[in-house]
């Protein structure tokens, strides 16, 4: 056989092997993987947060298990709307997740939003809980809840408090426990975390309340006393089993949790929101992961699908929309 017709039924046969490969469509791996060739969990603050955190915690395992490149993306601003802002515009085919944190629930009421909450974007996963604390550097004279209502009463408005802002969790959670026990405090709000506790470990304001996240680390040090913890039953950390809660402080039918969640933009499907949901879930209930979250941030992780968030969601809203509306709170208020 001449080399020609050699090469020319060489290539014949090449062509069958590669052709069934070479006429499948693109989409056809789409359709099998939704997910494509990469996804991205949006982070609305800044790296190093508890949110930030936890998305960084999640990366590898959603890697392996949505086989896509995940990616991180930190997008702050406007106590996390700006970023939510930005998935609720993208297109709701599963390349775009909003990591949260229970600001998420407030800022409806604080903003005026470019987005609807509700309608833009889709519940997906309540990650966890953890307790806001209340706690006082070992200097001051407060051992209790008690001491501080009977303090205020003598000084209404002497006794100031730090939080992580005006608007935040731990600032409604303290207007609704003075209103409940008919009590004056002074709120200090902060631009974030790290200064308010900085000015509580140096003594300059009396109280201060975050969540069990940022508090925690200086209970292990003593260097802060912790007060009250606001969760509906007591925290099993070393640090806060012991705190009381608010109900047996005296202060019933107050519960403040920080928490954690995932939203997708409003119309992604429910079967690709179903398969994140498995994969988050199977990364997050990790033992090794569970553990770090557990430990670094005090989680209590629930890993909730969409009808789990979209109840705890409705109701944060309710229980704290009316909290800043009868209070008349805005951003910049004390």
């Amino acid at each position: 056989m001449p080399i020609c017709r050699r090469l020319f039924s060489a290539a014949a046969m090449l062509s069958l092997v590669a052709a069934p490969f070479a006429i499948v469509p693109q989409g056809a791996f789409a359709q099998d993987n939704p997910f494509g060739g990469s996804v991205t969990l949006l982070v609305p603050f800044p790296a190093g947060g508890s949110v930030d955190v936890i998305a960084r915690q999640a990366q590898q395992g959603m890697q392996e298990r949505l086989k896509a490149n995940v990616i991180i993306e930190n997008k702050p601003g406007a106590s996390g709307s700006t970023g939510a802002a930005q998935v609720a515009r993208s297109a709701p085919d599963g390349r775009t997740w909003l990591f949260v944190f229970d600001t998420h629930a407030v800022n409806p009421f604080l903003q005026k939003l470019p987005f609807d909450s509700v309608k833009d974007l889709a519940p997906v996963m309540l990650i966890g809980t953890a307790p806001n604390v209340l706690a006082t550097n070992p200097s001051k004279p407060f051992k209790s809840l008690a001491d501080i209502v009977a303090a205020a009463k003598e000084k209404p408005g002497a006794i100031t408090y730090a939080t992580i802002g005006a608007g935040s969790l731990g600032h409604l959670t303290m207007v609704r426990l003075s209103k409940l026990l008919g009590i004056s405090l002074n709120h200090v709000p902060y631009r974030g975390g790290a200064p308010a506790m900085n000015d509580a470990l140096a003594g300059h304001v009396d109280l201060i309340i975050g969540s069990a996240a940022l508090v925690n680390p200086q209970l292990v040090g003593g260097t802060l006393r912790p007060l009250v913890q606001f969760g509906s039953k007591r925290a099993q950390s070393p640090e806060l089993s012991p705190v009381p809660t608010a109900a047996e402080s005296g202060a019933a039918g107050i519960e403040s949790n920080a928490w954690w969640g995932v939203f997708a933009p409003a119309a992604t499907p429910a079967p690709i929101i179903d398969r994140f949901v498995n994969d988050l879930r199977a990364t997050l209930t990790d033992a090794k992961i569970a553990e770090k979250l557990t430990q670094s941030q005090q989680i209590a992780i629930r890993a909730g699908g969409p009808e789990e968030l979209k109840s705890f969601y409705e109701n944060e809203m309710k229980v704290w929309g009316a909290i800043v509306r009868e209070n008349d709170i805005q951003i910049g208020s004390q």
